[in-house]
C-alpha cells in the first residue's frame, strides 16, 4: 500500500520521488486518430489540460516515445517550458525487436529528452517485455540510464508478476529499487488483483500505476447502449456489453452522490487509489482535468470497495471484459 506523506502525496516505489495520488496520462495527446481520442483537441486544449491538472495539484504525467509518434512528448516538453512550475516526468521506451543492442536505450532515452527540452526524467519505464532481449539486459541499460544522470527512477510497464520479480532483482545488483509497474486496472479489468500483481507490487516496495483506471471512458456516465463511444471504441463494445455496465455505472453514482455529489468517474477513480494503485486518467482539456481531481480529497469506505467489488465480479462472470491502452 502507497504510504502517504502529510502533504498528501505519495512516495514513488522506494525512490526519495514523490507524486500525488492522481496521475494525467497523455496516450491520447498527438494521435489524432486513435480510438478517436483526439478529434476536436487541439494544442490550446491540451495547453489547458496540463496547466489545470498543475492548478489543482496533478504533477505527474506520464508519457512514452509512441505516443503520437513522439508528439506527446514534444508537447509535454513544450508546455513545462510554457510553464515553469515542477512537473514529475514519466516517459517510456518501447523495446522493439530491431532494438538489440544494449545502448539502444539510453539512445532512446536522450531522443525523449530532446523532445521533452529535459536533461533527465523522472521516471524512466520499459514500455512492454518484449523479446528477443532479455530483462536483465535491458535492466542494465536502465542502471546506465541512471548512473549517467539520465533518469531519476526506473520502472517497467505491462510487466507480469514473474517478469516484474525479473526486473527487480536485476536493478537490486546495481542498488537500483525498482520504482513501478504500470498496467491496465479498473473495475472492468482488475487482473492485477487476480493474478497477484497487486499484492507483488506491495510485497517488493512497487508503486502500481493503472493506466485506462476509467476503462476508456466506460466508467463514466458519458456513454450508453443508445450512446456509444466514438471510433474504434464504439465499435469494440457493443450494446449489450454498454448495457451490462450500466449497473455497475449507477452503484458508483450512487457512491458518489454519497460523498458530496462525486460522479462515477471520480468514484471509480477513487476506487483505483483506494486500492492501492495511482491511476493516470487521460486529460484533453481543462474542464476533463478539473473532472479527473474530483476524486481527491475524499475516500470511500470499506463496505463501498466492497460493494464495488461485488458488481464487478458480477460483470466479470458475464463476459471477459476488453479494453487496451498505454
Amino acid at each position: 500500500m502507497n504510504q502517504m506523506h502529510s502533504d498528501g502525496r505519495v512516495q514513488l516505489g522506494k525512490t526519495d520521488l514523490t507524486i500525488p495520488l492522481l496521475g494525467s496520462g497523455t496516450w491520447a495527446w498527438g494521435d489524432k486518430m486513435l480510438w478517436g481520442f483526439g478529434k476536436g483537441y487541439g494544442e490550446a486544449d491540451l495547453r489547458g489540460a496540463f496547466r489545470a491538472s498543475l492548478e489543482c495539484g496533478i504533477d505527474f504525467f506520464d508519457t512514452a516515445e509512441v505516443y503520437g509518434s513522439g508528439r506527446s512528448e514534444q508537447f509535454l516538453g513544450q508546455f513545462t517550458a510554457e510553464d515553469r512550475r515542477e512537473a514529475v516526468v514519466a516517459t517510456k521506451f518501447m523495446p522493439f525487436p530491431w532494438r538489440l543492442r544494449h545502448k539502444s536505450l539510453v539512445e532512446a532515452l536522450q531522443r525523449s529528452l530532446s523532445r521533452l527540452g529535459l536533461e533527465r526524467v523522472d521516471l524512466y519505464q520499459i514500455h512492454w517485455p518484449f523479446p528477443p532481449v532479455s530483462i536483465k539486459t535491458w535492466m542494465a541499460a536502465m542502471a546506465d540510464a541512471v548512473q549517467a544522470g539520465l533518469t531519476r527512477a526506473v520502472g517497467v510497464s505491462n510487466y507480469d508478476v514473474d517478469q516484474m520479480r525479473q526486473a527487480h532483482a536485476a536493478l537490486a545488483k546495481f542498488g537500483i529499487p525498482l520504482a513501478s509497474n504500470q498496467v491496465q486496472y479498473s473495475l472492468l479489468h482488475r487482473h492485477p488483483e487476480r493474478n497477484g500483481l497487486l499484492r507483488a507490487c506491495d510485497d517488493l516496495g512497487v508503486t502500481l500505476i493503472a493506466y485506462s483506471p476509467l476503462a476508456q471512458g466506460l466508467l463514466s456516465d458519458k456513454y450508453g447502449p443508445d450512446n456509444p463511444p466514438p471510433g474504434l471504441r464504439g465499435r469494440r463494445f457493443g450494446r449489450t456489453r454498454l448495457a451490462e455496465i450500466q449497473p455497475l455505472v449507477a452503484l458508483l453514482g450512487e457512491i458518489g452522490q454519497a460523498h458530496g455529489g462525486k460522479t462515477p468517474a471520480q468514484a471509480a477513480l477513487n476506487w483505483a487509489m483506494c486500492k492501492g494503485s495511482v491511476p493516470i486518467p487521460g486529460a484533453k482539456n481543462a474542464s476533463q482535468a478539473r473532472e479527473n481531481t474530483g476524486a481527491l480529497g475524499w475516500r470511500m469506505s470499506h463496505d463501498e470497495v466492497a460493494a464495488l467489488d461485488a458488481a464487478s465480479d458480477r460483470l466479470a462472470q458475464k463476459s471477459q471484459p476488453a479494453a487496451s491502452g498505454s
